[in-house]
């Protein structure tokens, strides 16, 4: 409700704004110190406020026409400013045709190009350089799909081509990305490869001992040795599965591409293979154990089993925001931007206005 206030006082106060009959050079007829319309589709294109944007178009369409001192129009600040919502909305106002989608600023930077360029900020709403490098990626496939090719320019002023300026402004995150994902598949090779060990040895012992007569396991017929044998055999499979894909990830090369699909999705295999084994192998320790005290406890015994679970519960905790980022990161299509918005000045008096 603040935001549509908000919106509303700003367009109600708006100075009379007049346009030439071919969109361009707005100028102003009338007095004051308030806002433009044109200032305010720069704030709220800057800072991805959709409906304010709709709106202020809704009362000035042709302030889409508009560039700012970098001949930037609405269209290329939502771009450079990696709103997917804002942009979302231009394409489906089917401006596909008009010169605002393939307009350049004062650099020669198409949309696509503004696409590829990383600024200081960090735009997306996911931790650690590689996820944000892999939505990145996605934006600028996101707006390299969106239009034909032809509606981008090819070459910068500075004979860069999109593909030239990505390389050129994410090279640090590429570094950091790699940095992260050696030591997060280092860390937990090493737990996988434990997990590997205590399962293999386990897996290769048979609680009771075997029938000397008929050579088959002396508890083979009860359900807990069954659950013993499954849990023992999936936790060796699976961490040994865990311990290839991060020793995949140690030995990628790092390179821009990879970011994209290749190394998420080991590291989201990797997790994914790390969990199952930890569960399985207290399950295995429960089923075998249960043998020792269900005589001497009974029911009494499951309790304490409970209790055993504790330490794999908390690893998951802490490590399910991780794995849930993975998740959202590889099966998102379009990049979520953050919503923390740090209004200008103008808005904030507004906002103090209308508590």
């Amino acid at each position: 409700m603040k935001a549509v206030q908000i919106m509303n006082e700003f367009i109600k106060n708006t100075r009379i704004y007049e346009y030439e009959d071919s969109g361009g050079n707005p100028y102003t007829v009338g007095e004051g110190d308030i806002m433009g319309p044109t200032d305010l589709i720069w704030a709220e294109d800057v800072y991805g406020v959709k409906e304010m944007v709709e709106k202020i178009l809704e009362e000035y369409p042709v302030a889409i026409y508009d560039t700012n001192t970098d001949k930037k129009n609405i269209l290329l600040v939502a771009v450079e400013n990696r709103q997917p919502h804002v942009y979302q909305f231009l394409l489906e106002r089917k401006t596909m045709k008009d010169p605002v989608f393939s307009k350049i600023d004062k650099d020669g930077n198409s949309a696509l190009h503004l696409a590829t360029c990383l600024n200081n900020n960090i735009p997306w709403l996911i931790p650690s350089a590689a996820l944000q490098m892999q939505w990145e990626f996605k934006w600028y496939e996101f707006v390299k799909n969106s239009a034909p090719p032809h509606f981008f320019a090819c070459y910068n002023n500075r004979g860069e081509t999109p593909k030239d300026v990505f390389t050129r402004t994410h090279s640090k995150l590429v570094i950091d990305g790699g940095k992260w994902l050696t030591k997060t598949s280092e860390s937990c090779s090493v737990v996988a490869a434990l997990i590997a060990t205590v399962a293999f040895a386990t897996s290769t012992t048979v609680p009771g001992g075997i029938d000397e007569k008929k050579g088959t396991p002396k508890l083979e017929n009860e359900p807990a040795f069954d659950v013993f044998a499954i849990s023992s055999v999936v936790a060796l499979c699976v961490s040994v599965t865990a311990l290839i894909m991060f020793l995949a990830i140690l030995t990628s090369r790092y390179q821009e591409k990879d970011f994209s699909k290749e190394l998420p999705r080991k590291l989201l295999t990797g997790l994914s293979s790390l969990f199952i084994p930890i569960a399985s192998k207290l399950i295995s320790f429960c089923a075998g154990h249960f043998f020792v005290l269900k005589d001497k406890l009974k029911y009494g015994v499951y309790p304490i089993y409970a209790v055993t679970c504790l330490p794999i519960t908390f690893f998951a905790m802490a490590q399910f925001p991780l794995y849930f980022d993975l998740i959202r990161a590889i099966f998102k299509k379009v990049p979520q931007r953050s919503f923390k918005v740090v209004l200008p000045e103008e808005l904030k008096d507004v906002t103090n206005d209308h508590p």
